[in-house]
């Protein structure tokens, strides 16, 4: 009977090892997926930091740079021109005077009351009326100003360069003004800025019109 016992079958250990842990194991289509999943992972975070910068900087360097709008005249017809002679020059002139503000901020340009001045020889001939008002954002405000240009109060000595001006048929005239204002971007971000006109003119006295007109 013990020798019976002595034969009998024991099934070996297991020592843990199962079909399931088997199974468990990580294959290397597995592990190639996961690598591709990282690096999309890490891609996509990449496009996104860069994504980011490149917004900051178009922020900092396009709409955040304040520029002063440009102030002119622009080309206009004379409505009504008289002049004297060489002996005894003078001149009046009226028109109405085209006046733009070209704002190219990403913002409003909004300014104060101002004048233009319109000069002979340096000295003001007429003068322009320009209301408080504002430039809206990449947009041109237009601005029609009925104008009256006289020599009446010309010195004497400047009327010696009138007679010479009106015997070769030209009028050189010049304007000058001051916008003062602020340019707002993004409703919280202001910035002053000042524009300044700076116009030159040349009236024909023979076709009473515009001979040539330039701003700086």
């Amino acid at each position: 009977m013990a020798e019976k016992n002595q034969n009998q079958y024991h099934p070996p250990e297991s020592n843990g090892y199962h079909r399931s842990d088997q199974e468990s194991v990580p294959t290397m289509e597995d592990e190639e997926a996961k690598r591709k999943k990282r690096m999309k992972w890490t891609i996509g975070i990449i496009a996104f930091v860069i994504f980011q910068v490149v917004q900051a900087l178009f922020f900092v360097l396009v709409i955040m740079k304040f520029k002063s709008p440009k102030f002119r005249v622009a080309e206009f017809d004379v409505q009504t021109l008289t002049t004297g002679t060489q002996a005894s020059p003078s001149f009046n002139l009226s028109f109405v005077a085209p006046i733009r503000v070209k704002n190219t901020n990403w913002g409003p340009f909004k300014y104060d009351a101002s004048t233009v001045d319109f000069t002979y020889e340096g000295v003001q001939v007429g003068q322009a009326i320009i209301p408080k008002s504002k430039a809206n954002f990449k947009s041109t405000k237009k601005i029609n100003v009925n104008v009256t240009l006289s020599s009446v109060n010309l010195p004497s000595d400047v009327n010696s360069t009138l007679g010479s001006d009106l015997s070769a048929g030209v009028i050189n005239l010049s304007s000058q003004g001051e916008l003062r204002g602020k340019v707002t971007v993004m409703f919280m971000f202001k910035k002053r800025k000042t524009s300044l006109m700076n116009c030159t003119m040349a009236i024909n006295t023979s076709t009473k019109a515009v001979q040539s007109l330039s701003c700086q």
